[in-house]
């Protein structure tokens, strides 16, 4: 980890946070960190002297001297400039610049280059078992073209099938299924480990590219709904049913990483450590952001097992009791924020990720059984993907290569 702080200033930040440190006029009375009795600090005009071993043999800055420091940093802020009541206030907005030529290139021929992907990244899925009788069936490539596709499309199975006979005169597809076999591919479990793989294959054309990635979840509503008696209010209540999304995303491109659906009152910091692992099996992690819900000291460890710092926002019931990462980074949360919120606002990448998605594709699903909404939510994330692909192509000049030109079976 990274933070640009010595030792000493270190368990000096550790001792500003923890003890007490009483000031008399220019003198200061630091207790020791092994807590056997306290050491003076005097202040004459910006020269610092302890009475500590370290300071007397030594010289330069102890940690008891850095204690005073954030000490005096933590209780004497620097005030704001005043500014006239006919003057308002106007605060500095950062602007990024946008390549509006790839921009438009990419926008302008994104439908025709996606189904031109979707083809290649289904190409490479090949049949485990291939059918010795019954009715000839639709072909897995086919079948999660022709769902991915109509996901893209964000309109009724019905009417996606005039888009479906176009792909089948480009040769994108070899027989255009009915709309209701759509339906059924869609609700079968066998398919889910199949679009998780096109996730992560999906995402490794960027993996030159990120290496800050942040984490987070949001929900899609269903068509489904709980209804419940609200005893203190007398009433019947409705509300709808979501499923409920935990990805990880690079904080550069918005591409995806990881996914994990589970029921909708998951707890978000239990699945953290599984989408970075499942992220750092193909990307180099440096930074890992994401909010106060995730914080705990087993998804610190599971980000640092890969060689990346933590940037998780630290809750008011938080100490920085605990040894190691956690007690660094708590610290340098408290004395250091500025620092540290320049990298954990990365996080916000996420919630653009989620907002993308959605804006596109909608923040609703069509299906009515679980199986089936957790695959068209999935079959949202391919298609981001790939519209990340194709911007990414434009603007960095990226190539999209799926699967090694290799077909890969569907476990």
């Amino acid at each position: 980890m990274r933070t640009g702080i010595e030792p000493r200033e270190q368990r000096g930040l550790e001792i500003a946070a923890r003890a007490k440190i009483v000031r008399k006029g220019n003198v200061w009375s630091v207790p020791s960190q092994s807590g056997k009795g306290r050491h003076t600090v005097r202040v004459q005009a910006d020269l610092f002297r302890c009475t500590c071993p370290d300071n007397e043999t030594h010289g330069g800055k102890c940690k008891h001297i850095f204690a005073v420091e954030f000490e005096q940093q933590r209780a004497h802020k620097p005030a704001q400039p005043a500014v006239a009541n006919d003057q308002p206030s106007r605060s500095t907005r950062k602007t990024y610049r946008q390549d509006w030529r790839a921009y438009n290139l990419a926008q302008t021929t994104e439908k025709e280059r996606f189904a031109e992907l979707l083809h290649d990244l289904c190409g490479g899925i090949v049949e485990t078992s291939p059918q010795t009788m019954g009715r000839p069936r639709l072909p897995i490539q086919d079948a999660i073209f022709a769902a991915c596709f109509k996901v893209y499309s964000t309109v009724s199975c019905r009417r996606f099938m005039t888009d479906l006979r176009g792909a089948h005169e480009k040769g994108l597809i070899s027989r255009v299924p009915h709309f209701n076999t759509i339906f059924n591919y869609l609700e079968n479990p066998d398919l889910t480990p199949i679009l998780h793989a096109m996730i992560t294959e999906t995402s490794l054309p960027l993996k030159a590219v990120e290496c800050d990635f942040a984490a987070d979840s949001s929900g899609f509503t269903t068509s489904r709904f709980i209804r419940w008696f609200d005893h203190k209010y007398g009433a019947p209540r409705q509300q709808h049913e979501w499923v409920k999304v935990h990805l990880m995303c690079g904080v550069r491109t918005n591409i995806v990483t990881a996914v994990e659906i589970r029921d909708k009152d998951a707890s978000d910091t239990k699945l953290l450590p599984a989408l970075v692992d499942t992220t750092a099996k193909n990307f180099r992690l440096v930074e890992v952001s994401a909010d106060k819900g995730y914080g705990s000291i087993k998804n610190y460890k599971a980000i640092q097992r890969h060689g990346a710092t933590p940037y998780i926002a630290f809750k008011s019931i938080h100490t920085g009791r605990a040894e190691g990462l956690w007690k660094k980074m708590f610290h340098y949360f408290h004395f250091r924020r500025e620092e540290f919120l320049s990298h954990y606002h990365k996080r916000s990448n996420v919630e653009s990720t989620f907002s993308m998605i959605k804006a596109k594709f909608r923040d609703h699903v069509r299906s009515k059984t679980d199986v089936a909404m957790t695959n068209e939510v999935l079959c949202k994330i391919i298609c981001h993907n790939i519209c990340c692909l194709i911007q990414e192509s434009h603007e960095l000049g990226i190539g999209t290569e799926f699967w090694g030109n290799a077909p890969q079976p569907n476990s």
